[in-house]
């Protein structure tokens, strides 16, 4: 069983940097991370994605180059740091937990939700 728990989200400014946090808790070693999000009206999309030793990481084209996934394996907990954020950044942010080392970008293949957390940029 793993338990996650977000935190970070707020309300900025288009442009502004933003930093989200999961801490998880269970059995996570060795195991999958991901960040995905869903804005009203629309199904939740893969944000990105790491291994648990950060050997292996990927990114949606819509934030590649301005989202940083990172492991801080000390204290359990997945970051997201969100730079030049838009507008179409804003969704429910939440971090997702996938048994085994094999990375993906589609939510079914995930067994673990955080609650999610709200981030909302104004342009």
């Amino acid at each position: 069983q793993v338990h996650l728990v977000e935190s970070g989200g707020g309300m900025v400014q288009a442009g502004d940097s933003l930093t989200l946090a999961c801490t998880a808790s269970g059995n996570t070693f060795a195991t999958v991370m991901a960040w995905f999000r869903q804005a009203p009206g629309k199904e939740r999309e893969f944000v990105a994605t790491t291994t648990w030793f950060g050997s292996n990481t990927n990114y949606a084209d819509p934030v590649r180059g301005r989202f940083t996934i990172s492991m801080d394996r000390t204290g359990n907990t997945l970051y997201l740091q969100m730079n030049r954020l838009k507008s179409e950044d804003t969704a429910v942010y939440y971090c997702a937990n996938r048994k085994g080392s094999l990375t993906s970008s589609s939510p079914g293949d995930y067994d673990y939700w955080g609650q999610g957390t709200q981030v909302t940029v104004a342009s």
